[in-house]
């Protein structure tokens, strides 16, 4: 059997998921240059093992301690000036650029578009198969395009963003095309004079508790990152994958019912008539079966549990696994379904 160059076998993932699993791999392939990348989809390794496409590994759930297969690293550098013309810039960011300087950088230039998903953990090229968001706005709002190889023919092929499908942290690589295709390179289309999206509660609570007014584009950028801050466990010290769950969408007639019984239960109305409802305070009002009465925010047990700021948010202190976490993530599932009548979904991915 070929293989390729920068392949390692039995690599640890400790350090590549956030979530700190001691998961490993049989094979293991950093890509620091599209040209390892086409190489490395020609080979018999890659042809005949199983293979995931691993960004920063912020939002994925090792469920089982080895992973039978091949990993492929994308670690690809590059930030270019496609166009700059009038109020419009569009820029070009290579798939293993950190999604967090892309956007401080983004920031930097007065380039707006992007500052309300800054501080997320992960690379440029995992942000369109999840869609990110936060705070009213999502990857989709500012994407042009993006490129990606063909994993079957190692052929390039552009992505518009109608091709992409986004929906609420979905896109077509997590359905139809899933698998099928690595996003090499993302193509953003920015604005340098645009109205800044403030409307979100908790930037609205920040900026009026430290006095600002009128924020800058930077002002807004540090809002956000103080709030993440505030609420989200830092990785290096406890494991996690950041929002653990989706907020459900819910029917309307649904929610009016669940609204009589709590008359306090948080919304946002979406354009399709429905009710979005947030997943962190249906998880905060249910608890431990052992527990009646008790949130799930900020339960333990010796490895696992619910972050004491976000209950959103699960998390790893050490010496667990991926099943640890799974079976903690169907408890609160189950508890949420049994009091409000909605499974919530996890938006992170299960391999």
């Amino acid at each position: 059997m070929c293989i390729f160059a920068p392949m390692k076998n039995d690599f640890n993932l400790q350090q590549y998921n956030s979530f700190g699993f001691n998961t490993v791999a049989k094979y293991f392939a950093e890509i620091n240059d599209i040209q390892q990348l086409e190489t490395l989809v020609s080979t018999d390794v890659f042809k005949q093992e199983k293979h995931l496409v691993l960004s920063g590994g912020n939002n994925v759930l090792f469920q089982d301690d080895v992973f039978d297969g091949l990993i492929i690293f994308i670690n690809t550098k590059g930030i270019e000036i496609l166009r700059e013309d009038g109020n419009e810039v569009v820029v070009r960011a290579q798939a293993g650029e950190d999604w967090p300087d892309f956007v401080k950088f983004t920031v930097s230039k007065g380039w707006q578009g992007l500052e309300n998903l800054a501080h997320i953990p992960g690379k440029v090229g995992a942000a369109p198969v999840q869609n990110i968001g936060a705070y009213g706005i999502e990857l989709k709002d500012s994407f042009l395009q993006c490129e990606a190889i063909e994993i079957s023919t190692g052929k390039k092929r552009v992505f518009t963003k109608n091709e992409c499908r986004f929906g609420y942290r979905e896109s077509v690589f997590k359905n139809e095309l899933k698998g099928q295709f690595i996003i090499t390179s993302v193509d953003f289309l920015l604005k340098k004079n645009a109205p800044l999206h403030l409307d979100y509660g908790n930037i609205k609570a920040y900026l009026e508790q430290n006095g600002i007014v009128n924020p800058t584009l930077q002002q807004l950028h540090n809002a956000i990152c103080a709030i993440r801050d505030a609420k989200l466990p830092d990785v290096k010290q406890i494991g996690s994958a950041g929002s653990f769950f989706k907020n459900p969408v819910i029917e309307k007639a649904h929610f009016e019912a669940l609204q009589k019984e709590f008359p306090n239960i948080p919304h946002y109305d979406e354009p399709n008539g429905k009710v979005k409802v947030p997943a962190g305070w249906l998880i905060e009002q249910t608890g431990p079966s052992t527990s009646s009465g008790t949130s799930w925010k900020g339960w333990r047990n010796e490895h696992v549990g619910v972050y004491d700021k976000q209950a959103l948010v699960l998390v790893h202190y050490g010496g667990g696994n991926g099943h640890d976490i799974v079976e903690l993530a169907r408890k609160i599932q189950d508890s949420v379904e049994a009091k409000f009548g909605i499974r919530i979904s996890p938006e992170v991915n299960f391999v």
